[in-house]
């Protein structure tokens, strides 16, 4: 019989988590993110939470929602730069913000999910990021130490997902998210589409359902763009 990770809605998904959780959430810029949790997030009012993503959203959509609501007390980022409201808590020392490479992060967390504690990259040495961090030669480079990440939940948003937790991103969306779906102790999946096992090929599978621990098929997705730029006439 196979097992079935459905739950009846980001309510129910993110039911547990709890005051000063540490989360990954999915997404690059506004794309991919998991807009159903986001906003289920704020309506349970969870707070001082250590969020780690690629970015912040911007102010009144993604990530922002939370700063805005001030239940984040911590970002582990790569980019911030669309984000009012960020810049404001940031400089008034309401944000906690540890700001790390997006090759860095990337690797960071998909370490977490392979069971490696730590690693060494050339990328920050001599600069600020290298600051308390162990620094070794190899070869006659210098590199730095970087720790794993890990989260008591992984958020993502997928477009097509079957009840045993299976997951397939189309394009770009797929961004952090197949990472943080195996670094997180418990992974919460949004999907566009739900399916039955087996109608997903295994060609198509992008995070294996192990990883998944609840599934719903979220509504209302906005899909927003940052910016959008045309040509003038």
């Amino acid at each position: 019989m196979p097992i079935n990770k459905v739950v009846s809605g980001p309510e129910a998904a993110i039911h547990d988590i709890y005051d000063g959780a540490v989360i990954m959430l999915g997404g690059f810029g506004l794309c991919g993110i998991p807009e159903n949790c986001i906003a289920a997030l704020v309506r349970k009012k969870s707070k001082q939470l250590t969020c780690i993503s690629n970015n912040a959203g911007v102010d009144d959509f993604g990530l922002g929602l939370l700063l805005k609501t001030r239940q984040i007390k911590k970002m582990i980022s790569s980019y911030v730069g669309e984000n009012d409201e960020f810049e404001r808590q940031l400089l008034s020392g309401e944000l906690e913000v540890d700001l790390v490479p997006q090759g860095t992060l990337a690797e960071r967390i998909r370490a977490g999910g392979a069971g490696i504690p730590a690693f060494y990259t050339a990328t920050g040495y001599g600069t600020e990021v290298a600051e308390g961090k162990e620094v070794r030669e190899f070869n006659g480079k210098k590199y730095i130490m970087e720790q794993a990440l890990l989260a008591d939940f992984s958020i993502v948003k997928a477009s097509i997902g079957d009840t045993m937790g299976n997951l397939f991103f189309k394009a770009t969306t797929k961004n952090f998210s197949t990472m943080m779906a195996m670094a997180g102790r418990i992974t919460i999946a949004e999907v566009e589409e739900l399916v039955q096992p087996g109608e997903l090929g295994p060609e198509h599978i992008h995070v294996p359902g192990i990883y998944v621990d609840r599934i719903f098929k979220g509504d209302h997705f906005e899909k927003r763009i940052e910016q959008r730029t045309i040509s003038k006439n």
